[in-house]
């Protein structure tokens, strides 16, 4: 299978929201996210995705900043790849895809997040060299 790994184009950004549902359980819903999602590409954030075909199978967002710890970094946001795709090392070549893609623009390192209860995902990014740095707090207004 030949896959198409892409930055979405800002104008694209509702496409993903599908996969986004899928990967939050429709915790908010569609209006809500095409609101917040027109309102981060306007942001320092770019939105990778994979395609099958015409068909959108998997998206990583992608959050560009400097830290004082590590320098120019990018922060992977909101991961997600169809069901029926995992397991067959495509989040690998994301990964390797993406890593390209943000090294090209001068990043140092890779963040994210992942919820605690999501053990697959742990392993993936464990087995993709990366380390526990510390927790992340949440607190809604």
């Amino acid at each position: 299978m030949a896959f198409e790994f892409k930055i979405l184009e800002k104008e694209e950004i509702h496409l993903i929201i599908p996969l986004v549902q899928k990967l939050n359980a429709n915790s908010v819903s569609d209006a809500i996210l095409m609101e917040r999602f027109s309102e981060m590409v306007t942001q320092n954030y770019e939105c990778a995705v994979i395609y099958d075909g015409d068909v959108l199978i998997g998206v990583s967002g992608l959050w560009f900043c400097t830290r004082h710890y590590c320098g120019k970094t990018v922060e992977a946001d909101h991961v997600f790849i169809d069901d029926a795709y995992r397991g067959k090392g495509l989040g690998k070549q994301f990964f390797n895809w993406i890593n390209n893609y943000v090294k090209s623009k001068g990043c140092n390192a890779m963040e994210l997040n992942t919820y605690v209860s999501n053990y697959p995902s742990h392993k993936f990014y464990y087995n993709e060299g990366f380390n526990i740095l510390g927790y992340h707090f949440l607190k809604k207004f």
